[in-house]
């Protein structure tokens, strides 16, 4: 399309009519009036059964594990909102001994650092944090922000690469220290939008987290050694286990009410504050808004799509509000300062 002065005018982009996903989207289809498949299949009703379902499931795990080890759960504790959130509802809701591991990925934010410290102590939990040589996380982000061998375009509808390689260190890492401490569930504060509720409650198999731990390291063993990547995964030992040593994963915001607004007046109570130094999609990492940038870049979709449409279609945020924030550009401030951190300036 042209105006005047004969130059192109960008075509606006157009996004589901119900919910907010983008033309963009991998397999996305319109109907006539201009609604997504996904929106035209969802089911409410359906949701809120597999809720209270899923719901009673972790209920019933409670009961069973409750007081049988040192710790009840360990929970990924970010320092962001939603797992504040949750580490708060699984102390003091639910009555779990909780003991919280932060994954130091060389980016969490002064802000992040000074909530995770408030929080934790108003808690009263311990805490682990785990920060990996620095130096081996710079060769995975750097290669995923821009390599396509290290994921599958189908795990990219989800989550950036980058994101996709933070969260599978984060994944790996607290399983193999639930094992190790002999912790029968463990937990993660994502968003409703973020997995699906068939995944809130599950018990995780040696078998399927071998096959995945293989596909996963086959790419990284060509930019790190094996002894470089050995402690931040499984060992042989581990996966050797039965079914009975491996914990349950469990996020609860899927099967729980979420509202944003109960979320900050909550944690905001324990001491949380907004943070003034990330971007418009974390509330904890100064490497997200490099990651959302370039994804954009590579991709022509916002890697948060999928999560907010999810989160619109469900109730849980407002279309206008879903739209201004995949519409929203990243600050360019934060965006070079992890470009640079990881060496990707030309």
């Amino acid at each position: 399309m042209r105006h005047k002065g004969g130059r192109e005018r960008p075509t606006p982009m157009r996004y589901c009519s119900r919910c907010t996903l983008p033309a963009t989207f991998p397999g996305v289809t319109f109907d006539a009036q201009g609604i997504c498949q996904y929106c035209l299949r969802f089911q409410p009703s359906l949701i809120r059964q597999q809720m209270n379902r899923y719901q009673l499931k972790f209920a019933a795990l409670i009961k069973k594990y409750r007081g049988r080890s040192e710790y009840d759960i360990l929970v990924s504790y970010s320092g962001g909102k939603d797992s504040s959130f949750i580490l708060d509802l699984l102390k003091n809701e639910f009555g779990l001994k909780v003991l919280a591991f932060t994954f130091d990925n060389g980016f969490i934010s002064s802000a992040a650092q000074e909530n995770i410290h408030r929080v934790v102590e108003k808690l009263g939990v311990d805490h682990i944090l785990v920060k990996p040589r620095f130096d081996v996380l710079k060769k995975i982000f750097a290669t995923a922000a821009s390599s396509d061998e290290l994921y599958s375009r189908k795990s990219l509808e989800r989550a950036s690469p980058i994101c996709t390689a933070c969260i599978s260190l984060v994944k790996s890492i607290g399983l193999r220290m639930a094992i190790e401490k002999r912790i029968p569930l463990l937990g993660f504060g994502w968003s409703p939008g973020q997995a699906p509720i068939q995944s809130s409650v599950m018990r995780l198999n040696p078998s399927f987290v071998n096959l995945s731990q293989k596909k996963l390291l086959a790419p990284l063993c060509t930019i790190l050694s094996k002894e470089e990547l050995g402690p931040y995964f499984l060992t042989d030992t581990n996966l050797a286990l039965g079914a009975q040593h491996f914990p349950w994963n469990v996020h609860p915001l899927a099967f729980l009410e979420y509202s944003q607004e109960r979320i900050f007046q909550r944690i905001e109570a324990l001491g949380w504050q907004r943070p003034a130094d990330t971007g418009v999609h974390s509330t904890n990492c100064l490497l997200n808004s490099l990651a959302i940038e370039n994804h954009k870049a590579r991709y022509h979709f916002h890697p948060y799509a999928w999560e907010i449409a999810n989160l619109v279609r469900s109730g849980r945020m407002s279309r206008a509000e879903g739209l201004e924030r995949i519409r929203a550009t990243e600050p360019s401030s934060i965006v070079d300062y992890a470009r640079e951190r990881l060496g990707l300036v030309s």
